[in-house]
């Protein structure tokens, strides 16, 4: 806990006094950028992002009204309240704001079995463009779990806590994997993490030396709770993790990541790789087959391997995807490995590994859409030594590895070959291009 800067109170100031009555504290939580390792974390791989300096702040007072009130400085997203002693209900067919919020606080809840929950007034505010790749719901998410924690007068730590809210984010229908609340929580300024799952823990990676970050929207947004493009992938990765199980003789039945099987086989990524091209078929698998070889029912499969929102896909792309979450796991150990040796040509190196990663969302993983491949083409051809997509993908933003004396030319490169070309992304460009240093993770801030 610390006191509040100006500069945070500032973004919020002006409607901090909604509800009639001034903060008694602030809450913030940062949004982040994956430098490499996408789609993995769901299939218990480590992956290595960064927190930016872009997140999710809210202004709370606690009170005895016995209601949660909610309100958004962005009048696009509208008033909520609701009251503390029912039942907290989040409407996954309808992912409104408001019930990201609600994801935070039904966790905490849950946590400590608090009932009824303090009354509070919160506003909030984000700078991190929604819809991104740049983890705004999960900041809001790890945003309202802080706020309910500090409003109950409860502790965890940083560890439990975001382990809490990459679960409770699931009552939306984002099967997610815990990278996103996990670095908004462990990161520290300065530097990238290392964020390995089961247990959760974080390493400081050390970023190169003559080389920033640039972050850039492509303006097509994706909201992962309201289509099934994500969780389609989560699936896959599953009933993946079952046939290469089944054919080497596991027990399949307890297996849902595609890491366990690794773990299960002492082998190496490599030999996993392998194992994919011996094992699966490029051509997409049908239910009917995927039932035969594992020997379940047709009621069975819809039941155990698919979500609510994925009930409707009759094909599967199993090759694709085990091949990429192997190999992407793979790149974000030699990322890590590249940081920490600190070679003369480490800049070369870990832009090439970012390039293939891209190379394998794109053609393996399809979470790519012709924008991005665009704006990534743009942005090698402007002077980045690597550029990839980072989020879940299908629009959102693409991070570049830039060297730090040709930012300028390439931020005007970018702006000229991207943004002013295309009305609506013009008036878009100053939020959606930008360098990104590692910032720190999720905190309250008291008033003096």
């Amino acid at each position: 806990m610390a006191t509040s800067p100006p500069k945070i109170k500032m973004t919020i100031n002006n409607n901090d006094r909604k509800y009639g009555e001034p903060p008694q504290f602030y809450a913030w939580a940062p949004g982040r950028v994956n430098l490499i390792g996408e789609h993995i974390d769901y299939c218990g791989y480590s992956v290595l992002p960064m927190a930016i300096e872009q997140n999710i702040l809210a202004a709370v007072s606690v009170n005895n009204s016995g209601t949660i009130q909610l309100a958004n400085t962005n009048p696009q997203y509208k008033d909520y309240t609701v009251s503390c002693s029912e039942d907290i209900a989040i409407d996954r067919d309808n992912p409104k704001w408001h019930f990201y919020f609600l994801c935070g606080v039904k966790g905490i809840q849950e946590k400590f079995r608090i009932a009824p929950l303090a009354g509070m007034s919160c506003v909030v505010d984000g700078i991190i463009p929604p819809s991104s790749g740049l983890s705004s719901s999960s900041a809001l998410v790890c945003c309202a779990g802080l706020v309910t924690m500090e409003a109950n007068q409860k502790t965890l730590s940083k560890v439990a806590v975001a382990e809490i809210c990459a679960k409770c984010e699931r009552y939306i229908g984002t099967e997610g994997g815990g990278m996103d609340q996990s670095i908004s929580f462990l990161a520290e300024k300065g530097t990238a993490k290392l964020i390995e799952f089961q247990p959760l823990r974080a390493t400081d990676v050390k970023l190169p030396n003559g080389a920033v970050f640039v972050i850039s929207n492509c303006c097509v947004e994706m909201n992962k709770a309201a289509s099934s493009h994500y969780n389609i992938r989560v699936v896959e990765c599953r009933i993946a993790t079952k046939m290469l199980a089944q054919a080497r003789g596991l027990d399949s039945s307890r297996l849902l990541k595609l890491a366990q099987v690794q773990t299960e086989l002492k082998a190496s990524l490599e030999d996993m790789l392998t194992l994919v091209d011996e094992v699966l078929h490029p051509e997409p698998y049908s239910r009917e087959e995927i039932c035969k070889v594992l020997g379940i029912t047709s009621e069975q499969f819809s039941t155990e391997l698919l979500s609510a929102n994925t009930q409707h896909v009759t094909h599967f792309k199993l090759y694709q995807r085990a091949k990429h979450v192997y190999g992407e796991a793979a790149r974000v150990l030699q990322f890590k490995s590249v940081c920490d040796s600190e070679p003369a040509e480490s800049i070369t190196l870990l832009g090439d590994l970012m390039n293939q990663s891209h190379a394998s969302c794109r053609d393996l993983y399809e979470c790519s859409c012709s924008e991005l491949d665009q704006l990534v083409q743009i942005c090698l051809k402007a002077g980045a030594v690597g550029s990839r997509l980072t989020g879940a993908g299908w629009g959102g933003c693409a991070v570049s590895m830039v060297p730090s004396e040709k930012v300028e030319s390439f931020l005007q490169a970018v702006r000229e070959a991207y943004y002013l070309p295309d009305p609506r992304r013009a008036a878009l460009e100053k939020e959606s291009l930008f360098v990104s240093k590692p910032g720190g993770g999720a905190a309250i801030f008291i008033e003096e």
